[in-house]
């Protein structure tokens, strides 16, 4: 490990980790520190780091002045035998989505794939959860989009008006 890795890794640790951790993700390290650029690899959910990925470049220039750039390493590819759309779409979600989702009672299931549009449904807690749709949009797309370049679109195919135990119920109380 290079001087820069260490005051990087170093730095995720006294600031950084705890905010990952808390979105989902089961950690974040340095994959590659050179000339300034830092590569991180999220470790569990990648889509929990996804939309903070600005704050934590921020941070790490503010606390390693060597930082130039930080970029998210693309997570592995699906299996080898995960060979259609649906397959490698579930396999991820298997090992990326849903590990992160449960702590909500959540779940999240391929209900079908056609012309690149992958439809999806949200289970459990995140049924009629005020918050599926940023769930969706922020957490479960990016992911998705950055693994499977064949995906075209992303559909929530859930009924959210018959969930009977939402995590953020939308009524106001």
């Amino acid at each position: 490990m290079n001087g820069l890795a260490a005051e990087v890794t170093a730095a995720l640790g006294r600031s950084i980790l705890p905010s990952v951790i808390a979105r989902g993700a089961v950690g974040l390290r340095v994959v590659a520190a050179e000339d300034g650029v830092v590569t991180l690899a999220a470790d569990g959910s990648p889509g929990a780091v996804l939309p903070i990925l600005g704050r934590i470049e921020a941070q790490l220039r503010a606390a390693v002045p060597g930082v130039t750039a930080v970029r998210l390493a693309a997570a592995d590819p699906p299996p080898p035998e995960a060979s259609d759309l649906a397959e490698a779409a579930r396999a991820i979600l298997d090992a990326n989505v849903n590990p992160a989702i449960a702590a909500h009672r959540g779940r999240v299931s391929v209900a079908g794939v056609a012309g690149g549009w992958i439809r999806i449904r949200l289970e459990g807690g995140c049924q009629g959860c005020s918050l599926a749709e940023v769930t969706l949009r922020q957490g479960i797309e990016p992911v998705l989009r950055a693994r499977l370049p064949a995906m075209t679109g992303l559909v929530d195919v859930t009924e959210h008006e018959t969930g009977t135990a939402p995590f953020f119920s939308p009524e106001k109380r």
